[in-house]
């Protein structure tokens, strides 16, 4: 059975995938900037519900990007706690007010400006990534090089980023065949052996899995130099989609995502939204 891709493409046409890469990518854009302009723990929230809806529209499930949730719920877990420990009073400070919940030690109390304020920068999590894992699993490579073109990145930039995304899952392939073919001599990779164990033996699989991919690379390269790709300032797009109605929805969708945080920062007269005031 071929390994499955930790992220890429996945082929269960949802509503997304019916939509242009160009109008995906503005919603991912509108997505980062607004949440990063944007520390509105309501709009975070409608945020978190849109992209709920989003992803129920689009047929993608948890399990095909589950190694990748896994990583950055991990991430997650691991900001929380090292807010909380190197910064435990940051939300009283900035809220202007102390409801203690729960006497720590020392100054580790547990207090809801805090808890709150943890909460919107979980909220953030869920703001930022979903559209953003959306736009990579429901936009083929070629289309992703395509809509890059459309917002004025550079044709060789957006190729070479359509040829990395497209080889993620022949390296992890690589990556599977490599380890089994070490696995078979009797150098173990898997959770059999021992953390440090499988450290060592996973550094013999690393070396010829990046001397394969500096080979590709060169493969590649030549090829595309024999084919004069690069030659010309401009190039069409085979793949290129006219903008439908699904595609005015989306991009409609985009600009409020990124009205909204402006308009609430000053309505707030700031980022932020207090609702201890």
């Amino acid at each position: 059975m071929p390994a499955k891709s930790v992220l890429g493409y996945v082929d269960r046409p949802g509503f997304l995938h019916r939509v242009s890469g160009l109008s995906k990518l503005m919603l991912a854009v509108a997505s980062v900037v607004g949440a990063l302009v944007g520390f509105d723990a309501r709009y975070l929230a409608a945020m978190l519900v849109l992209n709920i809806v989003l992803w129920v529209l689009s047929r993608v499930k948890l399990r095909d990007l589950a190694v990748v949730l896994v990583i950055i719920a991990g991430l997650m877990l691991l900001n929380n706690v090292f807010i909380f420990l190197f910064a435990p009073g940051y939300g009283t400070e900035l809220y202007g007010t102390r409801t203690v919940l729960l006497d720590g030690p020392w100054h580790w109390d547990i207090t809801s400006e805090q808890l709150f304020y943890q909460l919107v920068v979980t909220l953030k999590y869920f703001a930022v990534l979903p559209p953003v894992l959306l736009f990579i699993a429901t936009t083929r490579p070629p289309e992703f090089a395509q809509s890059l073109s459309r917002i004025g990145v550079p044709y060789k930039i957006a190729y070479s980023v359509s040829i990395a995304l497209r080889y993620i899952p022949d390296i992890q392939r690589d990556f599977v065949t490599i380890s089994k073919a070490h696995q078979a001599r009797g150098l173990e990779t898997s959770s059999k052996a021992g953390i440090a164990t499988r450290a060592r033996n996973i550094v013999g699989v690393i070396i010829p899995l990046l001397l394969g991919a500096f080979d590709r690379i060169e493969e590649v390269a030549s090829a595309m130099e024999l084919r004069g790709f690069g030659r010309g300032k401009r190039r069409t797009w085979y793949g290129k989609k006219p903008l439908t109605w699904r595609d005015w929805i989306i991009m409609a969708l985009s600009f409020a995502v990124l009205a909204v945080p402006i308009v609430l920062a000053i309505v707030n007269g700031g980022r932020f939204w207090n609702p201890f005031a």
